[in-house]
């Protein structure tokens, strides 16, 4: 490396030594911090590594939104598991599959034979349709980096039987949600350094000069999180409310420009509701209209018209996969943790992805009594 030090991410003497920093900051400020992540990649990377264990007894980090299962909203899940029923092709990400609607999931449509085909990236979507002549749906979710990838099919060509459904959501919209909650206590966030590549850090500078809190963006390595997490508590200690870039290895204050006129060219935001949390204006992405083609939401208006209103099943309505997922709750909290909501049988979305809070403690050691790994 032309002679410049090589770092290590995962080094225990410079984890030690950023935690030793860590917590004289937190005793510095002399009081309780609270901060939040937004990326389910972060909560996993904190629990694989055990760094929860780690953090200043008066520092909290929860999660936040970060998890694109979590946050698809119930009626989004009935649209597609309607389609299926009446025998529409869905093709879609794996976990999607597990997530409950308001009566059913995919998974239970497809055990009694609905057509719905699991995809690694939306190329594979694509390539199915091609490949046939039937009408295919592509469920597509997830934050900004997938967005970008079904923007790009959309701009290749694509087969005029693959038809698009989107659930893709834009996280710093859900972000000013969680901010401007009245009983917010969140103090700093902590960005995605992946979807800052593709956003750019600057994404975030609205939204720090409006809530006046500060947001780093970080990587996920354990050196980047503590790090990270080092340079939020200074700045709300010293109550400077900027925009860090602390993953300079791979973002930039413009991000991937050429990713971003395709994700516009393709994809307006507009205004919709975030599973448990509430109605983010901004926080969804629908396909413009030049692309009316390929959306499923036209092309098959009546049959998603017939899954509204369908109502929550009872054993749902205790679950607080909301309320964790805004930072006033940790999965513990939940009546249904462990108990009735598993992994194998998910009750509430937070359990069903592996970026999920719930499914992330409760495969990490988080006990139904009350005991974070």
């Amino acid at each position: 490396m032309n002679g410049a030090e090589r770092i290590e991410f995962r080094d225990v003497a410079r984890g030690r030594a950023l935690q030793a920093r860590l917590q004289r900051a937190v005793e510095h400020a002399g009081r309780p911090i609270t901060l939040m992540h937004v990326c389910g990649s972060h909560e996993q990377a904190i629990a694989r590594y055990g760094l929860r264990a780690r953090f200043p007894r008066e520092l909290r980090v929860h999660m936040g939104p970060g998890c694109p299962v979590c946050v698809t909203d119930a009626p989004e899940i009935d649209a597609c598991v309607g389609l299926a029923r009446r025998g529409v092709r869905i093709v879609t990400y794996g976990d999607m599959l597990h997530v409950p609607g308001s009566s059913s999931s995919l998974e239970q449509a497809r055990a009694a034979g609905a057509r719905v085909d699991v995809v690694y990236s939306a190329t594979q979507a694509a390539d199915i349709a091609r490949a046939c002549a039937e009408p295919v749906v592509f469920f597509a979710t997830g934050f900004e980096t997938t967005a970008v990838a079904t923007a790009a099919i959309l701009l290749a060509s694509p087969p005029p039987n693959l038809f698009v459904l989107s659930a893709h959501k834009w996280v710093p919209a859900a972000m000013d949600v969680v901010a401007g909650a009245p009983d917010s206590k969140i103090e700093g966030y902590l960005a995605a350094g992946h979807a800052a590549t593709i956003t750019g850090h600057g994404v975030f500078e609205a939204f720090v000069e409006k809530r006046r809190r500060p947001v780093v963006v970080a990587g996920f390595e354990p050196l980047d999180i503590l790090s990270g997490l080092l340079v939020l508590v200074e700045h709300v200690v010293a109550a400077k409310a900027t925009v860090v870039k602390a993953f300079p290895r791979c973002v930039t204050r413009e991000g991937n420009t050429r990713a971003l006129v395709a994700l516009f060219r393709v994809f307006e935001r507009c205004d919709g509701d975030w599973r448990g949390i509430a109605r983010v204006p901004g926080g969804n992405l629908r396909l413009r209209p030049e692309f009316a083609p390929n959306d499923a939401g036209l092309r098959f208006g009546d049959e998603l018209s017939a899954t509204a209103g369908l109502a929550e099943p009872e054993a749902a309505s205790a679950c607080r996969c909301g309320a964790i997922m805004t930072g006033q709750a940790e999965p513990v909290d939940c009546p249904l943790f462990g108990k009735a909501c598993r992994p194998d049988a998910p009750v509430g979305a937070c359990m069903v992805s592996t970026e999920g809070p719930c499914r992330i403690g409760y495969e990490h050691g988080a006990r139904a009594d009350g005991q974070l790994p």
